[in-house]
């Protein structure tokens, strides 16, 4: 069976369906606000103590990325579903078989969001799990 080669701009949504941004940056308060994360689990899924989460100008660079990251995911999905906010937030907050029956929320949480992307990008690819 022939593969295809993965896309190299698959990694970033072709548009910006959900309102995670100000002045073109990623509003870190915006995406966990969206997912319903509190500081605390964020900082069990970072690692980041608890202290140092802030979503100002001195957010800790490690975080910023981590919730870039996650503004990713998020629109990826957001695009599967036409941009759509509310349908997008229902499937992270919904319990997924093919997620060994756990939230796409709660894998987050958990501290296993690469799993989550890998889950996404392959869903998205129309590889299987």
């Amino acid at each position: 069976m022939a593969t295809t080669a993965p896309n190299v701009f698959e990694t970033v949504p072709l548009r910006r369906n959900l309102d995670f941004y100000e002045k073109n940056h990623v509003s870190p308060k915006k995406v966990t606000d969206f997912l319903e994360l509190t500081k605390d689990e964020i900082s069990g899924a970072t690692g980041v103590p608890k202290g140092s989460i802030r979503f100002d100008d001195r957010i800790p660079e490690e975080l910023k990325r981590y919730i870039t990251e996650l503004a990713v995911a998020c629109e990826k999905v957001a695009e599967v579903f036409g941009g759509d906010a509310i349908k997008t937030v229902m499937w992270f907050q919904t319990r997924n078989p093919l997620l060994g029956n756990i939230s796409p929320r709660d894998m987050i949480r958990l501290g296993r969001f690469s799993k989550l992307m890998r889950f996404i990008q392959n869903a998205r690819t129309g590889q299987r799990p």
